[in-house]
């Protein structure tokens, strides 16, 4: 006879995961930085850059920036250890860590994303620059992804982003798909997204030890999005 594990404890589990996951990461993170004049093993460190590359770098991200549009998915994963720990919550590609959705205002690109920590102290919904959003400084890897949706879809799904913007919604720390008032990263974009197609299916959550949750790879490893521009600095 076999048990069954409830939501509250399933979700629990879910977050001692990443919690666990975090601290592995700092564990690896000082390991290494510790060893790193005996070995030549890589470093979680801060992303530094010959003038060469950085000039390379903003070259790619300057035509990147050229070809976003209303409704875009733009997916990045910082080089911190934060992040490194995210990425890991993906089951099947790991490159990607935060993301976001491009609306197109008076001519420019701008992202609006749900973000928590220091970079964020009030956990309020973001409305950055793409230009900042995709800064090469401090990330590891850049991504834009495009979704197969109607311009009447891309319409609705502008009015909802900015409607959740101006709501103020905050970072949902708890990782709970069933609240509304606060939103992770991917979920803000499963949400508004399913919600400008009014297709509950449209992208679909993944669920461990009962505990459902969208990673960033589920948005855009799908049927209804494709990749079309992607970077991994060195």
């Amino acid at each position: 006879m076999g048990f069954r594990i409830n939501k509250e404890v399933s979700k629990n589990i879910f977050k001692g995961c990443i919690v666990v996951a975090l601290l592995l990461s700092a564990f690896l993170f000082l390991s290494l930085n510790n060893n790193s004049n005996k070995t030549n093993s890589p470093k979680l460190t801060k992303k530094t850059t010959s003038a060469a590359d950085s000039i390379w770098d903003h070259h790619a991200v300057d035509s990147a920036i050229s070809l976003l549009r209303s409704g875009d998915l733009v997916l990045r994963r910082g080089a911190d250890v934060t992040s490194y720990m995210f990425s890991y919550t993906n089951q099947k590609d790991k490159s990607y860590s935060h993301c976001g959705i491009v609306i197109i205002e008076n001519g420019y690109p701008f992202v609006y994303h749900s973000i928590g920590g220091e970079d964020n102290p009030n956990g309020r919904l973001r409305r950055d620059s793409a230009s900042f959003f995709f800064s090469p400084a401090n990330n590891l890897s850049l991504g834009i992804a495009r979704f197969d949706m109607p311009d009447t879809s891309v319409s609705h799904l502008r009015q909802i982003v900015r409607q959740f913007y101006k709501e103020g919604r905050k970072f949902d720390t708890n990782f709970d798909l069933n609240t509304n008032d606060r939103l992770y990263c991917s979920e803000f974009v499963y949400k508004a997204v399913n919600k400008a197609c009014a297709d509950t299916n449209y992208i679909k959550p993944v669920s461990v030890l009962g505990f459902s949750y969208v990673g960033i790879d589920n948005l855009f490893i799908n049927p209804h999005t494709k990749l079309v521009w992607q970077v991994k600095f060195k």
